[in-house]
C-alpha cells in the first residue's frame, strides 16, 4: 500500500501526521509550526487556505477541523475531486478518537507510543485538590472569553479549573472587561494564541487575580503535545496561585 499523500490544514494534526507517518503530509499552513523545521508546501491560513494550490498538488487526502476551517473552503476542495476529513473535537475523548481515525486515514498501521503515552498522562492529571474558577480570555479589543463546549474548556475542567462562562450560550463570547472583573474568578488563564497574551499584555488588565500564562499548543492542540500537556499546564497553573 503506497503512502497517501496528505494536506494538512490544522497545526496541531499537522504535528500529529508529521511524526507519526513520515512521508505523507505533502503540504500545511502557513501557522503550522511543528515540527520544527518541517518542510512542506504552504498553502495559506486555516481561514484562507490556497484552494487552487491545494488541488495542483493531487492530494489523496486533505484533513480539516469543523471549527478551524470555513465550510466554503472545504466545500470546494470537495467541488474539486479532493476527499476532505473533517474532524470534530470538544472533549479530550475525542481528541484521542478523532486522532486515532486521523492516522489511520494517513496510512499509520500501528498506534504510535506518543499516542498512548498522552492517554496515560491525562488518566491522571494533576488537578486542584479544591476546583479553582477561571476565565480564560482568546482575545482582547475586544475581550473575547472561553464559553461552552470548548476543548480547552475541557482540558481546564481536568485540571480543576471550571470556566465561568461554561453555561454562556455562545461558546466564545464577547464579554466586557469590567464584567470579567466583577466575575470574581480565582484565577485569569492567558494562552499565547490566538491572541498572544504576555507578562506585559494581559496581566494588567486583572491587577487584583493570579493570572497564568500558559502555551496555547498545550491548552488547545491534539496532537503530540497532549502527551506533556498535563505536566506543564498543571506547573503553570499552580505557580499562578502559589
Amino acid at each position: 500500500m503506497s503512502t497517501p499523500r496528505v494536506v494538512s490544514l490544522v497545526p496541531s494534526l499537522t504535528e500529529a501526521v508529521a511524526v507519526s507517518a513520515p512521508g505523507a503530509l505533502v503540504a500545511a499552513t502557513d501557522w503550522c509550526t511543528h515540527p520544527a523545521g518541517l518542510e512542506v508546501a504552504r498553502v495559506g491560513g486555516t481561514k484562507n487556505p490556497a484552494v487552487d494550490r491545494i488541488t495542483e498538488l493531487a492530494p489523496d487526502l486533505v484533513i480539516a477541523n469543523e471549527e478551524e476551517n470555513r465550510p466554503g473552503d472545504l466545500d470546494a476542495l470537495r467541488a474539486a475531486g479532493v476527499d476532505v476529513l473533517v474532524t470534530h473535537v470538544r472533549t479530550l475523548p475525542q481528541a484521542f478518537a478523532e486522532l486515532d481515525r486521523v492516522l489511520a486515514a494517513c496510512g499509520v498501521r500501528s498506534r504510535p507510543g506518543w499516542l498512548d503515552a498522552a492517554e496515560t498522562a491525562w488518566e491522571t492529571p494533576p488537578a486542584f485538590e479544591e476546583p479553582r474558577t477561571a476565565v480564560v480570555p482568546i482575545w482582547r479589543r475586544p475581550w473575547m472569553v472561553l464559553g461552552r463546549d470548548t476543548f480547552a474548556g475541557d482540558v481546564l475542567a481536568r485540571l480543576g479549573v471550571h470556566t465561568l462562562y461554561a453555561d454562556h450560550a455562545d461558546r466564545y463570547p464577547r464579554v466586557p472587561l469590567d464584567a470579567l472583573r466583577a466575575a470574581r474568578p480565582d484565577l485569569v488563564v492567558l494562552p499565547d494564541e490566538p491572541y498572544r497574551f504576555t507578562a506585559d499584555d494581559g496581566p494588567e488588565a486583572f491587577p487584583e487575580v493570579p493570572c497564568a500564562l500558559v502555551g496555547g499548543r498545550h491548552l488547545t492542540w491534539y496532537g503530540p503535545s497532549l502527551a506533556e500537556a498535563p505536566g506543564v499546564l498543571g506547573r503553570e497553573l499552580r505557580k499562578a496561585v502559589a
